[in-house]
């Protein structure tokens, strides 16, 4: 403070000027009032300043390295400085808001607010919140900045301009800083610009519709009752009136949003890395190159530095428990420690003499009370807790030396407040392995711990059982007077797991009596006229804040100040301000003594008053952008950016001390290098108890010079401090270990980052002292999180702002980006015990996703620079090259077969289905062919073969009589699953009309379901409709006519009143390449498409099953699927007739009454084969997992089951598969009896299989297990094959999608060049079969849509065979198993629909493997569904768990999909259960969840953008 000594201010003016000072840091006054106010006060006394930047005595050619010898310049001030007053911490806020305006002029922020539900804003104002604790706990506590940092709060008030001549950094390195914003920074907000004028959106358009209609099909195919356990029907409908013709959506809040992030990430990112590394696979993760022009360290090696000598003192105490004994006996009188209540009185004074008996009374205590004699429960050497609270030192104090003097080991910890503290566990570990059975405790703190309601103290989380004991005196028995304790010379034995050595006397300020007056320690200071006090920054603050009202202040009494945490970089702030106010009371310049620690290498460095006060602390303004490189460059043209060190003192008297680089081999750094500092002492911790490995790399450091040689042969300790020796041997701190955070190869400090974060409008939003700085590690490099509690009264707005200038501000200071900031509200970060921020537990808490911000915003856009290259697509290869290719590399064409259809049987010569039953129904006319069971799983009714075609027969009647239709004329059934639903079938083939099978509306869902039944009535031409009375009085509701127009229905026939006559002749069909009947249904992408089956194909099919499966008339097979469309349909109403096989009917709906119903029923009639979908599988999964012993009680047997199959059209579920085989298997289910088929709508169904268990494997057609394959999921986005084993490191297992099907042939297929594939690689599923369906049935009859997908041909190779396009990707692998004819198994994996695969930086991604991978990384999350838009990764997650819960999932979604998919969320959506639209195949409608999201009607809990 010098300068300050050469400017001649009155007294008053220093008065005012500090008063004004304190009024700007409060925010009592603006910074314009006060620069004003200032000026005007010590105008007069200013002289003009001759250069302002440089000393003008340093010559300006050559900066050179730091050595010690310069150290004469470092230490010269300024001789005069035109704005001396302010303090650093202002410097800072200037900093922060320049940089904010340069961000500003770069274009203006266009960051989406997020968007929340009303219930959550509420719920996060938080007004019933009590503020938090703002002090912030001491930085010993493990809390990452201490309260001394800017954190706490004393950034508010700082002076500056101590220019140091400090370390001169080289002309070279000083030039990169201009550049680094562009280059090494994230220019995280400066992209952010707004420029929604000049972009021009890709036309993404939707799929091609196959309905007139575009999305009311969106409620087309909800499971009405089926399965739908806790789903409510989507919200939302009717999307096609916010889309474009190209798919572009119109309005809506959401797309504008999505809009401008997609504006906004449009911004050019930095230049591009040049080299990458090989992740193992082809996908290349860029590595950070270093930047040629960064500065480098270009000192000289550093040398060790030697503290003083330390001298020996005679007649000294030889050890800590001899000086007890010593002072106790000589001067018992003397006060040895007072301490105050929370009045500031002293409570009570310990005397030495006190201290003495009392320790003695709990070492006897200790080793004699406890335990029997015999086995006493301590003997010396064993470790013991003290669990005082620290208000009360006198307590603490007498049980410490009473360990010593009975020779056990003190383990002084936190008192902890309730079962779950922040960082209990971790105390827990500690006392374990430590050993430690016994507690020692107060009086007072046994009556506070927590207790059970028997009164006992409850064993805390992670603990060891401890036996708590009392320490009062008056709990205590005397000791005999014969008995004495040992008291021993100083050794090496350990003494303690941390005044009397001096005979000092101590006054004791609690932290409780701070908080109610923070000056009491100035009051004590001049009522005891104390010569040395021990603070920490956070003292001087709050004293500094409260100091204005108090007038008698006398600080001359102090010799030393010592500021505990003074190796906090940002501690600096606090001591000027304190000296600034208090230099007027006494207090001396060179009194204040700033000291470094560490909990390993104990007082590293003190700075020690000096008698020659002219000789100012050193002092250095580095630049940060150097330090980030970890090399020492003093800021020269930046200003904005950098970071002022006061020093902490030299080495410690017999210390030695050096610097090495923080990671790898302990190197000794250069001069100008920053690194950790290590002390070689005696006086140093010597090991972590009970962890060797880490005690080695910690205790046990032998520092090496830059040739390998070691420095000493004694061992160092590291300090977990980085720092730097300057000259003279000033040490100085630039940071802690455990704040560092490496990213992108440039270190950044916790500390400096709340720095910065604080200096943006700081007090408004946020809690000073509650903001945690961490990072964590994602997709190969850190990621700065960070996490700060906001005021319960600052608004949605005001919290992004400030987000929002956060991120520019930390961007613009220090060139990095920020990857994760939150807010959480007030009070709910884990706390330690002395208020400070637990950051280990908060870290923890965010990894697992429960710290429930109330505000996030993600911006790994700006901030992962890292990802793979996007794939370049490759000119096509020409067809004979691939095809020589192939050969050449010994791989075969995909392509596979299932076997012949073999010779015909009877029933095989009619090529009609209505003339198969005709057969029956005189052959085997009371065969019962259908039995259709009710939710209690007894028989409904059931149809015998003569029946059902009586049945048919009337129904006929009726069409042509009362429906006056033609042959070919389409009828549409509206039924519910059951028996009048086939019966209608085959009345419609005898009167030569075409069914349309169509899902009836729900009676408690009319208005989404409806419009459905109404779509596909017109879109298959339907000329009547025939349905069932109940149904028909539904189609004339009130509700009905609301949701629909019912005059345009066509007519409608109710088969419950059928006439009594027969048909005077049935239909019969001449030409087998007719239409049959037309089968509808909703493809995941959202398409109505409808599919036209001839006789011929129909028959055909009907034979490949019943081969297939050995379908036989004594046969019977229970089916539980819904009966409207694909095989479904062809097991419900065809195959029974062909076969003749009985089926059991379970309509699925029936399972949401009774869960058991399916498994019931195959139990009860003993089948053997039966057919299930997904949503079945899973209802039985969640409904009865807990019911399996009672339903074995019921007698539940699944042992006679040998195939169980489950109807899909698409990648088999293999996780649900398996845990349904493991939940049954103690039910008798064998685990190779679930298996899957699969079918696409131009064929219903490509492969089935059917398992043989046992002995039936060796007759005829038994098929071999399927099998499951691991493949590489990163050469899958490659569209290739390769596969890797079980476990390993993105694989992803695949299950067989079952045995190709008789008669069907198969090949995987280019779909851009429609040439074959190979067998390594991915294409499309082509097939080729007699069941092939004929074509859509459109409207619009797109001819070249049709003879695309039906009537396709290979590019090269077999030119001449017709193939159907399924729209499916997949593969073929040849196994070693072998079928029934000898043959090897070809097995066909269905990877996932072409239409639903998401092409993303130019490789193709299957939208299950991201949702699988998201659902498994939170609890809460029980469905997900992800889409693109525009190029953006859409995420919509279901939450299970309270909307506090929903802002947790954002991080954790997008850290997943980063790691295992090198993808970048877009948008997190949060919505409730039942959000996501399922079809009745229990297949997500991702297409139409993303016109629901696009038109706002999702109804969302929290949507975030990332940034």
């Amino acid at each position: 403070m010098a300068d300050r000594d050469t400017l001649p201010l009155p007294l008053e003016v220093r008065t005012r000027l500090a008063e004004l000072e304190l009024e700007l840091s409060e925010g009592d006054i603006t910074q314009k009032g006060y620069e004003k106010k200032r000026s005007k006060l010590i105008g007069a006394f200013l002289p003009q300043a001759p250069g302002k930047g440089m000393d003008p005595s340093v010559p300006h050619e050559r900066r050179t390295p730091v050595t010690p010898g310069s150290s004469s310049r470092y230490h010269r001030r300024r001789s005069s400085g035109s704005r001396d007053e302010r303090y650093r911490s202002d410097v800072h806020t200037e900093a922060v808001q320049a940089a904010l305006a340069k961000q500003k002029e770069r274009g203006k922020m266009a960051v989406p607010m997020p968007s929340k539900r009303r219930s959550l804003v509420v719920q996060s104002s938080m007004d019933a919140y009590t503020p938090p604790d703002t002090s912030s706990g001491s930085e010993g506590e493990g809390s990452m900045q201490g309260e001394g940092t800017p954190t706490s709060s004393q950034s508010s008030i700082n002076m500056e301009n101590w220019i140091s001549r400090a370390i001169h950094g080289s002309t070279t390195s000083s030039t990169t800083s201009s550049s680094s914003t562009q280059s090494g920074g994230s220019g995280a907000a400066s992209r952010l610009a707004d420029v929604m004028g000049q972009t021009h959106l890709e036309n993404h358009s939707a799929p091609p519709d196959v309905t007139s209609y575009t999305t009311d099909s969106i409620q087309v195919e909800r499971p009405q009752g089926s399965t739908t356990t806790s789903r409510s029907t989507p919200k939302y409908g009717n999307a096609e009136l916010m889309e474009t013709g190209d798919g572009v959506p119109v309005g809506g809040r959401v797309s504008a949003k999505i809009q401008q992030l997609v504006n906004t990430l449009k911004r050019p990112k930095r230049p591009p890395l040049r080299e990458f590394f090989v992740d193992d696979f082809e996908e290349l993760l860029e590595v950070q190159q270093p930047d040629p022009n960064q500065p480098k360290a270009e000192g000289a090696q550093m040398l060790a530095m030697r503290g003083e000598q330390l001298g020996v003192v005679t007649n000294w105490p030889l050890s800590l428990e001899a000086a007890l004994q010593r002072w106790g006996t000589i001067s018992p009188k003397a006060p040895c420690l007072t301490t105050m209540d929370t009045n500031g009185k002293p409570l009570y004074i310990l005397t030495y003499g006190k201290l003495w008996t009392r320790s003695i009374k709990v070492a006897y205590n200790v080793l004699h009370k406890l335990g029997s004699k015999q086995e006493p429960m301590l003997r010396p050497g064993d470790r013991v807790a003290l669990v005082f609270p620290n208000n009360d030192p006198a307590a603490f104090m007498v049980a410490f030396y009473g360990c010593l003097l009975a020779e056990v080991v003190p383990v002084p910890i936190e008192v902890p407040l309730t079962r779950k503290d922040a960082g209990s566990q971790q105390i827990g570990f500690l006392l374990g392995s430590c050993g430690v059975t016994v507690a020692l405790t107060s009086d007072a703190c046994h009556k506070g711990l927590p207790k059970s309601p028997t009164g006992e103290i409850p064993q805390f989380k992670g603990w060891p059982k401890l036996l708590w004991f009392v320490t009062e005196s008056k709990h205590l028995s005397k000791p005999p007077r014969d008995w004495f304790p040992h008291i021993k010379d100083a050794n090496n034995e350990t003494a303690y797991i941390e005044s009397v050595m001096n005979m000092m006397h101590v006054i004791s300020i609690p932290y409780s009596l701070m908080k109610v007056n923070p000056l009491s320690w100035i009051q004590k200071v001049c009522q005891y006229k104390a010569k040395v006090a021990c603070v920490k920054s956070r003292d001087m603050h709050w004293a500094l804040v409260a100091h204005r009202d108090q007038r008698d202040i006398n600080l001359s009494s102090l010799r030393m100040l010592v500021v505990a945490d003074g190796a906090n970089p940002w501690s600096i702030s606090s001591c000027d301000a304190f000296l600034n106010v208090f230099q007027s009371k006494g207090l001396k310049p060179e009194v204040i003594c700033p000291c470094a620690s560490s909990p390993e290498a104990l007082t590293v460095a003190i700075r020690r008053p000096t008698d020659d006060s002219n000789q100012p602390p050193g002092r250095g303004v580095l630049s940060m952008q150097g330090l980030s490189h970890g090399v020492i460059r003093v800021d020269s043209e930046e200003k904005l950016s950098v970071l002022t060190l006061q020093d902490v003192g030299t080495v410690m008297p017999g210390a030695l001390m050096c610097v090495v680089k923080p990671d790898g081999v302990p190197q000794l750094c250069k001069t100008d290098e920053i690194g950790e500092l290590c002390v070689g002492s005696i006086a140093t911790g010597t090991s972590y108890y009970g962890l060797s490995g880490m005690t080695k790399n910690t205790f046990e450091v032998f520092p090496m010079n830059s040739v390998g040689a070691l420095i000493s042969e004694y061992p160092f300790t590291r300090t977990g401090l980085l720092g730097f020796v300057g000259p003279g041997g000033l040490c100085f701190i630039a940071g802690k270990m455990d704040g560092l955070m490496v990213v992108g190869g440039r270190r950044h400090n916790a500390d400096d980052i709340v720095a910065t974060a604080l200096a943006v409008e700081p007090m408004k939003f946020v809690y000073r002292g509650r903001i945690a700085v961490f990072s964590i590690s994602v997709l190969h490099d850190e990621r700065i999180v960070v996490v700060a509690e906001q005021r319960p009264d600052s608004t949605e707005e005001d919290s992004f702002q400030w987000m929002s200038r956060v991120l520019q501000a930390i961007d613009g200071i220090h060139q990095v980006g920020v990857y994760c900031l939150a807010l959480v509200p007030s009070n709910t970060l884990p706390k330690t015990p002395l208020g400070g921020i637990h950051l280990s537990e908060s870290k923890q808490l965010f990894l697992e996703g429960s710290l429930h911000p109330c505000n996030v915003l993600m911006c790994p856009h700006t901030c992962v620079t890292n990802l793979p290259k996007p794939r370049q697509k490759q000119p096509e290869i020409g067809p004979a090259s691939v095809m020589v290719g192939n050969l050449v590399s010994g791989k075969r064409i995909a392509q596979a077969s299932g076997r012949d259809l073999g010779q015909m049987e009877d029933n095989d010569q009619f090529l009609f289905l209505s003339e198969v039953l005709q057969w029956r129904a005189q052959t085997t006319p009371d065969h019962v062919l259908y039995t259709l069971l009710n939710c209690r799983g007894t028989i409904a009714s059931s149809l015998t073969c003569v029946q059902l075609h009586k049945r048919a027969e009337k129904i006929a009647t009726m069409l042509a009589e009362r429906g006056h239709l033609q042959d070919g004329d389409h009828v549409a059934l509206v039924y519910p699953p059951g028996i009048d639903l086939i019966a209608a079938f085959y009345g419609c083939l005898y009167a030569g009309c075409v069914p349309i099978t169509v899902r009836p509306p729900h009676p408690q869902n009319i208005a989404t379901t409806l419009p459905t039944v109404k779509m596909i009535v017109e879109v298959s031409r339907s000329a009547c409709m025939m349905t069932t009375a109940v149904i028909c009085k539904l189609l004339r509701s009130k509700e009905a006519s609301a949701a629909v127009d019912v005059r345009s229905w066509p007519p409608v026939l109710d088969t419950d009143d059928l006439p009594k006559k027969k048909p005077p002749l049935l239909y019969k069909p001449s030409n087998p390449d007719t239409l049959a009947y037309l089968d509808f249904s909703v493809s995941t992408t959202g398409m109505l498409a409808g599919v036209k089956m001839s006789h011929t194909a129909t028959s055909a099919f009907c034979r490949s099953i019943k081969l297939q499966c050995e379908l036989y008339p004594s046969r019977e097979v229970a089916i539980c699927l819904d009966p409207y469309c694909g095989l479904g349909f062809v097991l419900w109403c065809l195959c029974s007739v062909y076969s003749g096989h009985q089926s059991i009917l379970i309509p699925p709906s029936e399972l949401e009454v009774n869960p058991a119903l399916w498994l019931l029923a195959v139990s009860q009639y003993k089948v053997r084969d039966t057919f299930c979908s997904y949503s079945v599988m899973e209802l039985c999964t969640k409904g009865l997992g807990l019911q399996t012993d009672s339903l074995k009680s019921r007698g539940l047997d699944l042992s006679r089951v040998r195939t169980c199959v489950v109807v899909a059209e698409e990648r088999p579920r293999i996780a649900l598969t398996q845990s349904f085989s493991k939940l049954f298997k103690d039910l008798g289910l064998h685990p190779r009896a679930v298996s899957t088929s699969f079918g696409c709508r131009v064929n219903l169904a490509i492969c089935l299989q059917p398992h043989r268990l046992g002995k039936l494997a060796d007759q005829g057609t038994s098929g071999p297990d399927p099998t499951t394959v691991y493949v590489d999921m990163r050469a899958l986005r490659h569209d290739r094959v390769r596969l890797v084993e079980r476990g390993s490191p993105h694989s992803l297992p695949l299950m067989e999608s079952g045995k190709i099907l008789p008669g069907v042939r198969i090949i995987i297929a280019n779909p851009e060049t429609k040439g074959p594939l190979g067998d390594s690689h991915l294409g499309e599923i082509w097939v080729c079969s007699g069941h092939n369906a004929s074509g859509y049935f459109t409207v619009y009859g797109d001819e070249a849509l049709q003879s695309d997908h039906f009537t396709s041909r290979l590019s090269f190779g077999d030119t001449q065979t017709i193939w159907a396009r399924t729209g499916y990707l997949g593969f073929l692998r040849r196994t070693e198993l072998t079928d029934a004819s000898g043959e090897r198994h070809d097995a066909l994996y269905v990877v996932g629909a072409l239409d639903e695969a998401m092409e993303l930086r130019g490789m193709r991604y299957h939208p299950i493997d991201i949702e699988t991978s998201v659902i498994r990384t939170h609890k809460s999350i029980t469905e997900c569904a992800v889409f693109t838009w525009t190029n953006l990764l859409v995420v919509v997650v279901e939450l299970d768990g309270s909307e506090q819960e929903a802002l947790d999932l954002v991080p954790l979604v997008t850290n997943v999909v980063l790691e295992e998919h090198y993808l970048i969320v877009g948008v997190v959506v949060v919505v409730d259960i039942g959000v996501i639209p399922i079809n009745s195949r229990g297949e997500k409608q991702r297409m139409h969840l993303r016109d629901g999201f696009l038109a706002d009607q999702l109804d969302p809990i929290y949507v975030a953008y990332n940034m």
